[in-house]
Formats: C-alpha cells, structure tokens, sequence
C-alpha cells in the first residue's frame, strides 16, 4: 500500500512569491511615492538646509552643513534598517480586520516627515535644525523601507527589472524636481518646505491608500525581542555568500558614487573653470538625469526577458568607470557633458537592474524589509564616508585628478565582483 505525503501547507499571501504581473497604475503609483520621498530626501540636502544655516550661521556654513547632513545620513543608516525589521512584524488590525504589514509604515513615514519638514522650516538655530534634519531622516527612512519591500512583495522576478527602473528614475528625477519647485515656483525656504512637505502627502499617500497590501497570520510572525530583533541585523556571510556579495559590490559602486559627485561643484570652479559653476552643475545634473531616464527601464526590461543581471551590472559599471576616467584625464567642458551622460546612463542601468538582482538574493522573506534596510546601509553609509575619502585625496594625493581615478578603481572592482554572486545569472 503507498501511503502518499500531505500536500505542503501553502504559504501565505505575504511570503509567497508573487506570480501576477503588476499594473500599469501600481508602477505609476510606486513611481509618485518614490519620488515623494525622493524629493524629501535631496531638496533640503542641495537647496532648503544650505540657506537656512547660511542664514544662522554665515561664518561656518561648511561646518555646519556637514554637521547636519552627517548626522542625518548616521540616522539614515541605523533607522532603514530598523524600520524594515518592525514593518517585516507588523499587523494593523482596525475594526476587526487586519491589514497588511507595509502601508502602514508608508503612509505613518509620509505624514509625520511631513510633519518634521514643518517644524524644521521654523527653525533657528543650527541645534533646531539639526533636531528637525534627524527626525526627517528617521521618518523617511522608515517610508523608504516599507517602499522598497514592496518589490519583493508584489512583483515577480520576471518584471523587477523593469519596475525596478521605474522605481530608480526618482533618485535623479527628485532632485530636480524639488529644486525646480522650491526655486521657481514658490519663494522663501520656509515656503519650500511647505511645498515638499505637501508634495510628500499628495504623492505617496494614494499609494499606500490604494493599493493591496497582505497582512501576515499570526504564526508566521516573528517574536518582536529587542535582542532578536538588533542581531538580525547581522547577516552572516558564510551562511548568505550572494547577499554578501550583493552588499559589498553595493557599497563599493556608492562609495565611487559618492567621490565623484561630493566635489563636483569645486571642480568646475578649480579644475575646469567655468565661468558659471552652478549653472553648469545645473545642466550636468539635467544631462544625468536624461541618461538615467533613457537607460534604466529599458534595460531592466531587457534583463528581464534575457532572464540574465550580472552581465548588465559588470556593464553598468564599465560604463560608469569609463565617465570617471574622462574627469581623471581631460578636465575640459565638453569632456565633463559627455561624462554626465555617460554616468547617468550606467547608473540607470545599475540601478534597475543591481536592484532586481538584490530582491533575489534576499535570505529570507519573513524579513524581506530588514534585508533591504541592511543593503540600505551600503547606500547610505559612504554618503559619510565620502567627504572623509575625498578631501585627503584632492587635498594631499594629486587633486581632482587622483580623485577622479580612485572613483573609477572602486566602481570598477564593485561591479566586476558581481561574478562572485552563484544564485542569479
């Protein structure tokens, strides 16, 4: 007599893999939400914090500055990953129903950031700006957070490469559209941040009303420990090889990101002299972001028909590197137009498809969330390690030049090592 075994308990909603495409109007909504928090995050960084503490503090502006985005990028690092690990546990029940584990954390993050951007426009001095600074930081991280798990969450590995595109256009589009909207559409920095913060609530917040979002059962979620919760944190490497590597090869081409683009101002003052140094950042940071746009969903729709990552990701990276190069060895006008292009368009393609590649990775789905506020940390963290890195080497090690080589080194070796991940083609 055969005895045949019982059918495998199915997984819920929340943790299976998603099979079912997801719509044009989901992608348009996580789209409006990313560029939400986008806007947040780089409209104050380039244009509303420099005023204001020029505004307190003339005389130490740089000082300042760096105070005040290094500890904000510090909260950025320790709260992603935090954040991804509460809203991995998380379960709203209202009215006797319950709702699902992200939106929450989305629309909560996009309200109280808000919130912060408009204390923080009242602010005078460095110390209330810094305060305000930090709580933003705290509470867009944790939107960012529930925003990026939704790609696990929602879209089959088919498609994250496309969508993923979609979703990494915001990171350039945001900042000119926030400069855009604080310098030409409304006056005043306190009326700036008026307008980002309502920017964040109108185009966030339709997607975490609107949208489908699983709750988890009960026994499927994790004990909410303190200790529990802080040593997930660690992913160890021997067990997880390929999310390791997907971290450090993340880490070292942000890091490169991070050197070219922190002195980029100085170096077309100094190094090519320019006689309009802003306005010539202005059309290099509208040249990036064209070559973003043209390149990140298309390749990432690519990858996904070619079922193939790594080889867009070395791509990616040579192309980048080439951008870098061209700064190290012709510091010309010209030369620095077609190396914003250049660097746009490799970017584009790393971030759609280094991305999908990531939600592949992941070790586990009941912490999908936490992992990804783990990679967040390799986006974040050479965002203070940059200035650190960078003012030695234009300084004491050769200037804009030797800067401009070690930028191309490092996104290089970040992109290559990609090959050392088994589990994704």
């Amino acid at each position: 007599m055969t005895t045949v075994d019982p059918s495998p308990v199915a997984l819920p909603a929340a943790l299976a893999e998603p099979t079912a495409p997801v719509r044009r109007g989901w992608i348009a909504l996580i789209f409006a939400a990313n560029l939400g928090v986008w806007m947040a995050f780089f409209t104050p960084i380039q244009v509303l914090l420099p005023q204001q503490i020029e505004r307190i503090s003339p005389d130490g502006k740089e000082e300042m500055l760096a105070v005040v985005t290094g500890l904000g990028a510090l909260a950025a690092v320790i709260v992603n990953p935090l954040a991804g690990a509460l809203s991995d546990r998380t379960c709203l029940r209202l009215g006797g129903r319950e709702f699902g584990r992200r939106h929450v954390w989305t629309a909560g993050g996009a309200v109280l950031g808000a919130v912060a951007l408009v204390l923080l426009a009242q602010q005078r001095t460095v110390l209330g700006v810094t305060l305000g600074w930090v709580a933003a930081q705290v509470c867009f991280n944790a939107m960012l957070a529930s925003l990026s798990a939704a790609i696990p969450d929602r879209v089959p590995v088919a498609q994250r490469g496309g969508v993923s595109g979609w979703v990494g256009i915001p990171q350039a589009l945001g900042l000119v559209v926030g400069a855009v909207l604080v310098t030409a559409v409304v006056t005043g920095n306190a009326a700036g941040y008026l307008a980002i913060a309502l920017a964040v609530l109108v185009l966030a917040l339709p997607f975490a009303l609107l949208t489908g979002d699983d709750p988890l059962p009960r026994a499927h979620r994790p004990a909410l420990r303190l200790h529990a919760l802080l040593g997930s944190m660690w992913v160890s490497p021997r067990r997880h090889p390929d999310f390791a590597w997907a971290w450090l090869t993340r880490f070292l081409v942000q890091t490169g990101n991070a050197l070219g683009t922190l002195y980029l101002l100085y170096f077309l003052t100094d190094g090519v002299r320019v006689a309009d140094p802003e306005g010539s950042l202005l059309v290099l940071i509208l040249l990036y972001t064209l070559g973003m746009m043209l390149t990140a969903v298309v390749s990432g729709r690519l990858s996904d028909r070619s079922g193939r990552r790594k080889v867009f990701v070395i791509a990616s990276g040579l192309i980048m590197t080439v951008a870098a190069l061209l700064l190290a060895v012709a510091p010309t006008w010209p030369m620095a137009v077609v190396a914003a292009l250049l660097l746009g368009a490799g970017y584009g393609v790393y971030l759609s498809v280094d991305a999908a590649l990531i939600t592949q990775v992941l070790p586990r789905a009941t912490d999908r969330a936490k992992d990804l506020g783990v990679i967040n940390i390799a986006n974040s963290a050479p965002q203070v390690l940059g200035p650190a890195l960078s003012a030695p080497l234009v300084v004491h090690l050769g200037g804009y030049p030797t800067l401009y080589a070690v930028t191309a080194v490092i996104t290089l070796l970040g992109s290559v090592l990609v090959v050392k991940i088994r589990s994704v083609p």
